[in-house]
Parts: C-alpha cells; structure tokens; sequence
C-alpha cells in the first residue's frame, strides 16, 4: 500500500459487504453481488480468497485483476498477491540495494520475486480502499483469518508510534546538526517518509473499514450446528468493532422436505429447522436460507432475497464509560460482545492500556484518561456485555 495525496483520495465504495464463512461464501458472495447490481447498483465481486477458482466456475468466466464486465452493473475481480507483493518490494527495493552492493549479492530479479505468506492481506487491505464502484461485495477468507487481516491496520499504527513515535520527526531538522556537532545518531531521513507513507496507507485501509457502510455477513452449514462457532466469530468481530449485517444458513433444506415420504429425510429436515430456529432466536441480525449449494448465482440470488432489500449493517457498538461515582464511588467501561463465552475471556490492565482477549483473538484498547488514573476492581461478562469497574485513585484523582 502506498500513501495518496489528500488532494487526489481513491474511491472507495459507499458500501462493503464481506461474505465469508462455509465454503458457500463463494456462491453467496456471488448471489449477493448480482443481486446488489439488479437493484440498480454499481457493484464489484471481488474474490480475495478463491485459490481453487469456485467463482470462474459459478460466473464462468476466467477472473484476474483487472475488473471483468460480468452482467449489467456487475464487475468482477481477483486479488493479485503477487502484484501486491512486487509493489511492496518495489517500496523497499531502492533502500536495501546498498546493502547488497555492500554484500556483493545480485539484485532480485522481478521474475524472480514470489509473493510471501501473508501478502492476501495487504491484496485485500489496499482493494478495500481503491474501489470506485457503488458497492464492493468481497469473497473474503475464512473468518479468523479475515478478523486478523481486519485488525492489521490498528496493531501496525500501533507499532509505527511506538518504534518512530510522531514527536521524534521533530528532529529531522536537527538531524545534521546533531550529527556533526554532538556526535548523536539521528534515524536516516527515508525512516521518517517510509512512516508517513504507511500512517497514509494504514489510515486510508482504517477508514474503509470502519466506515458504516462496511460490513460482515457470515455463512454457516445448516447442517453443522453452528450456533456455538458463530457465537465465538461474532464475538470476535464485536471485539474489533467489526459490523454483522446476516447470516446465512447454506444448504438449507426446503420446507418441503418437511413432509417427504422418505421418512429419514423428514426427520433431517425437522432437525435441522428445529436447529435454525434456535439460531434465529439468538439473533440480532436477519437469518437467510439458501438450498441448492450448486445453484446458479441468480437462482440462490432469488432464494436468499427475493424482491427484498439488502440486509444493512448494525449500528458499532463501541465501549461506554457510566458514570457511577455518587452511588458506588465507581466507573464502569462496558463493551458488547454478542455471544462472548466468560470462559474465553482474558482481560489484563496494562498501564493505560486494556488488554482484552477473547479465545484467539486479542485487541489493546487505550484507556480515556479518566479511566487512567483509577485502579481496576472487578470485571463481569454479562449477556454480551463486558463490564470492568474502575475506582479513582486517591492520588491521581482531583480533590473534591
């Protein structure tokens, strides 16, 4: 990723819809994405994690790059990791050349580079913030990964200030002085424009993300009995501040099989909706049925919204501090968590930092300052709700 002039920003779609899930996010990203276009909307399918091809298959075309005219309103794309990872060695290229003259070492070929593990992610963070179509529907990768990749851009601002902290560009200035008066050595000048550039390039993958219109739908099998994995991904998500507009139950069986004369596929089909339903009770978020996992895209279209709108994302549910000092002597910062198991929590106070960590997710949240200068007394996991009590330390907090 690579800084842009304030003056010239990408586009960026108005709205985002990452669908990612069972296998059948493929199809359900393709559904999503005809179905967005039809209503009159400039939509871009974008496939980020398709290493097998399902959606050439399912659109029967062959994706790459560069976007495809596919149906009325509708393009279609693939990331490139390995475009992604010329242009990010590209950025580096100039600074480590001294390095291996010094060496003697020969120079990497273009033809020679092959993308790393880990560079989809920046494919995916840089193509969320570079879309110049209405809405951009992405077949994203399985949710943990997806989650990671989400958070990336906020643990890397949080490194860049910790290793080239803003002040110290204050310095630039005195560097030569320094340097040949005091004998101080003083970071080389590309240090401080290669941390600007990536603050530019981080803050603009930031914004895409956090953007409302940005948002998660999530595909379950019918048949697995996800209620106790959805409830740990969407925990995860809440935990990011990640958004949840559907889900979508793959496979489901038709209501018709309800009263089959195959006495065995009856009773699938009354488990299984017995198993749906529950999970639609524990929802905040609309439930969408789709059958035929070999359905075309606008036959699963039809089955999953019909003449229906779009579901649109929740609203984020940031953290909260009540103000309890007259009652109990106490502040209380609460965060929502839907579906978060008290089991999986960990929660440590570092400094004027939060950190808090649900199973194999894990995020640092800085304190606002009053939270600062008070000591932790309890915490509770409630109904979704994370609630850690904080009480004024005598001698950090202002008398009277």
């Amino acid at each position: 990723m690579t800084a842009t002039s304030s003056e010239t920003p990408r586009p960026t779609a108005a709205r985002t819809v990452l669908v990612t899930g069972a296998p059948g996010a493929v199809a359900v990203a393709a559904a999503t994405a005809l179905h967005l276009a039809r209503r009159g909307l400039r939509t871009r399918l974008l496939a980020a994690d398709d290493p097998h091809r399902t959606l050439d298959r399912l659109l029967g075309a062959r994706l790459s790059a560069e976007p495809l005219d596919h149906a009325p309103g509708l393009t279609v794309a693939r990331t490139d990791e390995q475009a992604a990872f010329r242009r990010a060695f590209d950025a580096v290229g100039g600074r480590i050349k001294p390095a291996l003259d010094l060496l003697g070492a020969d120079p990497l070929d273009p033809e020679e580079l092959t993308a790393l593990p880990g560079t989809g992610r920046l494919a995916l963070l840089r193509a969320l913030h570079d879309c110049d179509a209405d809405v951009l529907v992405v077949a994203a990768p399985p949710p943990a990964e997806l989650i990671a990749t989400l958070a990336l851009p906020e643990q890397l601002e949080r490194y860049l200030a910790r290793l080239v902290p803003e002040q110290r560009q204050a310095a630039r200035a005195l560097r030569p002085l320094l340097a040949a008066v005091a004998g101080v050595p003083m970071p080389a000048e590309w240090l401080f424009e290669a941390r600007a550039s990536a603050t530019a390039a981080l803050a603009e993958a930031r914004r895409a993300i956090t953007a409302p219109g940005t948002s998660v739908r999530l595909v379950v099998d019918a048949d697995a009995r996800p209620a106790e994995e959805l409830r740990r991904i969407r925990s995860g998500l809440a935990l990011h501040g990640l958004r949840t507009d559907a889900v979508v139950a793959h496979r489901a069986l038709p209501a018709a099989a309800l009263s089959s004369a195959d006495p065995w596929l009856a009773a699938r089909a009354a488990r299984q909706r017995e198993v749906l339903a529950g999970l639609a009770a524990e929802l905040d978020v609309p439930l969408l049925l789709g059958g035929d996992p070999e359905a075309a895209p606008q036959d699963l279209a039809e089955e999953l919204y019909g003449g229906r709108p779009d579901p649109a994302p929740l609203a984020a549910a940031p953290w909260t501090v009540e103000d309890r000092l007259a009652e109990e002597g106490l502040l209380v910062w609460r965060l929502t968590l839907p579906g978060a198991d008290r089991a999986d929590l960990d929660l440590v106070r570092r400094g004027d930092e939060l950190v808090v960590g649900l199973g194999a997710y894990r995020r640092i949240l800085s304190l606002p300052s009053a939270l600062r200068r008070c000591t932790v007394t309890g915490a509770g996991l409630t109904d979704g709700v994370l609630a850690v009590r904080f009480a004024p330390d005598p001698a950090l907090w202002p008398r009277g």
